[in-house]
Formats: C-alpha cells, sequence, structure tokens
C-alpha cells in the first residue's frame, strides 16, 4: 500500500507567491492523489470526469467547480480534451486580515468569512453553475489570467474581487444546501467520520507498528490533519490514542486468555515485555500480572 502522499507548496504550482491561474494547456497533471498547502478551486469547461476529495467521490462535469481546502487528501483525473481552469491561492491573499491555521479553518464562522462554504462542504454538494452564470465564471477566469500575466497597478485587488464574485455566484447558486449543511454541523460529522476511518484503522493494526503516516493515508487525510483531528476531537496526541488502544487491547487479553505476558506484549504491537510491563504499571498502577489475577479472581466476577 503507498502511504507517501506528497504535500505541494503554493510556489512549487505557480510562479507567484500568494495567487496563480492556469488552463488545461499550462497546468501539469498529477495523477496521483496529493494534497497543497494552499487553497484550490477548479472550473471545469469540458470533459466529464470524478473529484476524489478525502474519502468521497464526486461527479465532476461541465460547469462543475471543485473546491479543496489546504491539506486535504485529492485528486483529479482529467480525460483527454477536458477544459478547465485551476485557481490557487494562499490565505493571505483571499483575506489578508484573517489570522488563522490552515487547519482550522472548519472552526471559522461563514457568518464571519462567507466564502469559505464551499471548501467546507465540498464533500456533500455538486458545485454546478450554467447558462450566463457559467459563462461570468469563465470570462472572470480570462480576466484574472490575464491581470495575472500583466502584473500592472492593484492587479491583486481586481484578481482578488474577480475570485470572491466568481465564489459568491457558487455559494448564492447552492445557498440553500450551504445553509443546510451549515446549521447541521455537516463539516463536524465528517470530522468524526474520518476519526472513525482512523480508529479502525488502529485497531486492525493493533499488533503491527501503526504510525501517523500509514494511518493518514489508510483515512485519506494528510499526516498533518489527522494529528489535528486527533488532538482536537480527543484531547490525546496519536501515539497517545495508539497507546491507549493497545493498552485497552491487553486488558482484554489478559482477562480473557491464558496467554503469557510476552506473548500479550506481542499481540499488542511491543516487541520488548519489559517495557510493555513498564508502560501498562504507568497506566494502570500495576503489573501486567498483578491485573489478571486481580481480573480472574472470583471477586471480580
Amino acid at each position: 500500500m503507498k502511504t507517501t502522499i506528497r504535500t505541494y507548496s503554493l510556489t512549487e504550482r505557480v510562479a507567484s507567491s500568494d495567487f496563480g491561474i492556469r488552463d488545461e494547456r499550462s497546468v501539469t497533471r498529477i495523477g496521483e492523489a496529493h494534497r497543497h498547502a494552499y487553497f484550490q478551486i477548479q472550473l471545469n469547461l469540458a470533459g466529464r470526469t470524478e473529484q476524489y476529495i478525502g474519502a468521497t467521490v464526486r461527479p465532476l462535469e461541465p460547469g462543475s467547480l471543485s473546491f479543496v481546502l489546504p491539506y486535504r487528501v485529492h485528486r483529479v483525473p482529467h480525460p483527454p480534451g477536458s477544459r478547465f481552469y485551476v485557481l490557487s491561492f494562499n490565505m493571505r491573499f483571499l483575506r489578508p486580515e484573517l489570522d488563522v491555521d490552515p487547519l482550522d479553518l472548519e472552526e471559522v464562522p461563514l457568518d464571519r468569512m462567507p466564502e469559505l462554504a464551499p471548501f467546507l462542504y465540498q464533500e456533500f454538494v455538486d458545485f454546478r453553475l450554467a447558462g450566463r452564470e457559467l459563462a461570468a465564471a469563465r470570462q472572470a477566469c480570462e480576466r484574472m489570467k490575464a491581470e495575472a500575466a500583466a502584473g500592472r497597478y492593484c492587479a491583486r485587488e481586481i484578481i482578488r474581487g474577480e475570485l470572491l464574485l466568481m465564489i459568491g455566484a457558487v455559494c448564492r447558486r447552492h445557498e440553500r444546501e450551504l445553509l443546510a449543511l451549515a446549521s447541521s454541523r455537516a463539516q463536524l460529522k465528517s470530522r468524526r467520520a474520518a476519526l472513525s476511518r482512523v480508529m479502525k484503522y488502529v485497531r486492525d493494526n493493533v499488533t503491527g507498528r501503526v504510525n501517523l503516516t500509514q494511518a493518514a493515508a489508510a483515512a485519506d487525510l494528510s499526516p498533518s490533519y489527522l494529528a489535528h483531528l486527533v488532538k482536537k476531537e480527543t484531547g490525546k496526541t496519536f501515539v497517545e490514542l495508539v497507546t491507549e488502544r493497545r493498552m485497552e487491547q491487553a486488558c482484554e487479553l489478559l482477562s480473557h486468555t491464558g496467554m503469557k505476558i510476552a506473548e500479550v506484549a506481542a499481540a499488542v504491537g511491543f516487541e520488548d515485555d519489559a517495557y510493555f510491563a513498564r508502560r501498562f504499571k504507568q497506566r494502570y498502577g500495576i503489573a501486567p500480572g498483578s491485573y489478571r489475577t486481580r481480573a480472574t479472581s472470583p471477586a471480580a466476577r
């Protein structure tokens, strides 16, 4: 299983340090799952495909837009004959006054930054424009591309205005869906579903060496986002979470099997049974053997 997912910086993908726009003729396409440290929007003009974002797959048809938050694992395979724009920009470009860690964007209230809505709810909504709205979005991309290439006075402000107008048009087009999702706290459910996938991976691999990168890949997350998510939802580090699960499994084996202490240690991923015994006593205040005696005594039944 491939566990290495590359993270791209903005300067690796575009010439500018804060904004870039390319079309299908100039973009270097990335076929494998990846993530980046910046925002990305794709406007698909021709060619039917799918976008893979996190653990979700959604259609990306002509007129569709894809909104990707920083550090979200994703990919969009474009078939031959595709036509599209890719817009890449950082937080400073979108909202110069907003001082928020990209990993905390899901906590920003939408009344403070309404343009975040398509990024937050991309896993739930197929964003599409048609007719005049689609033509306006295509023209906006052309203007942004021209302004970025010319680099004239106030180019950044003009590009930012065009960008916000395009995002605003999508928000208005999908207003009812976005407000309903915001009301139901859908992104919170999405985070918990992701955490559930991580916990399943940890449970299924508790006997081996479970590391953050492998768990993140199994859950279609970036390691940095997973570490942040685990801490936010559980108050623990990833290592603490894995150790906790291993100790819980050890308690079950000590209580309900006749396995030797060394065998229990190996079964929950510890190569050194003496180290396992020390960690077990640190957590429960009692040695593994004494725990077994207490758990299996008639008084404990």
